[in-house]
């Protein structure tokens, strides 16, 4: 798989520009690659926000969503589920199903009939705020944080690791389970990652290591956050000898509540540093470039 390229008149009129800025780049070099750099990774992220969302078959969808591809049929059939786009004979769902089912699940679970359900998503659909009113915009855009598990036939396993010493080396470390005539897969969304890593050059062995070096990292952060939340509000929760249901609920939610806000808070770190590494890797490497230049030109 060639890496992703982004439009190469833009970048090179991006880089040309930053050479002709001699004047520029000897009042303040630093400032003039940076700007360059900024420039340069505008334009990838205007590229990674014009990347169609996922699409799925109904089996796909039904795994996606945790609802069996009969109910799926029998939403269709009752309205709740607006229907698929087709390709032939084959049914193609996105995102905005698999957020329609999160949807319809939530609700049911809560106690609303089929009627219901229908009633309040047309209402919702027709400008009425009811998103709030049921907590469901996290259904409505569900983060993708969750690299749940999935069962996949053997053929499914050889086209996500590509080859055989790459199936076995994900067996070898836990990622992949095979039984009999299927497989557990771990982390497919990982595994997903990987491929597309190794279309870029990486091998194998260098995607395991360093996702045992960045498991490692995140233990102990996990850990850090853990041990500091128990350390300063433990004892609201935990020093009770004989709790109540109602405390081991609290405390159960105040966890979970705890955990969502160390998710966010982490991802949102780690996407700040990934944009301060990937900008200071790319200066430095326009400025050791524009020096070469310079030197074989003088």
């Amino acid at each position: 798989m060639a890496a992703p390229s982004l439009n190469l008149r833009a970048v090179d009129n991006v880089l040309e520009s930053l050479r002709r800025g001699q004047r520029q780049l000897a009042r303040d070099p630093k400032g003039a690659v940076d700007a360059a750099v900024r420039q340069l990774l505008s334009l990838g992220r205007g590229r990674e926000a014009h990347v169609e969302g996922r699409t799925y078959r109904i089996d796909d969808l039904a795994r996606a969503s945790n609802v069996t591809v009969r109910n799926i049929r029998a939403y269709q059939e009752r309205g709740l589920l607006h229907p698929p786009r087709r390709e032939g004979r084959v049914a193609i769902f996105d995102d905005s199903h698999l957020s329609r089912l999160k949807i319809i699940s939530s609700m049911l679970e809560r106690g609303y009939t089929s009627g219901h359900i229908t009633e309040m998503l047309n209402a919702w659909e027709g400008g009425n705020d009811l998103a709030d009113v049921l907590g469901l915009e996290k259904a409505l855009v569900p983060p993708r944080l969750e690299d749940a598990p999935a069962t996949m036939t053997l053929a499914e396993v050889r086209e996500l690791t590509i080859d055989k010493d790459s199936l076995q080396r994900y067996i070898d470390v836990g990622l992949v389970e095979i039984k009999g005539a299927k497989a557990l897969v771990k982390r497919p969304e990982l595994l997903r990652a990987f491929a597309e890593m190794r279309g870029f050059g990486m091998p194998t062995e260098a995607l395991v290591k360093l996702h045992s070096e960045v498991s490692m990292a995140v233990d102990n952060i996990a850990r850090a956050l853990v041990n500091e939340a128990v350390r300063q509000v433990g004892e609201t929760f935990l020093g009770a000898t004989d709790p109540t249901s109602a405390e081991v609920g609290e405390l159960v939610g105040t966890l979970t509540r705890f955990r969502e806000l160390a998710m966010n808070s982490v991802i949102g770190t780690l996407a700040e540093s990934m944009e301060r590494t990937i900008e200071d890797l790319l200066t430095d490497y326009l400025s050791q470039v524009l020096a070469t230049e310079n030197v074989d030109a003088g």
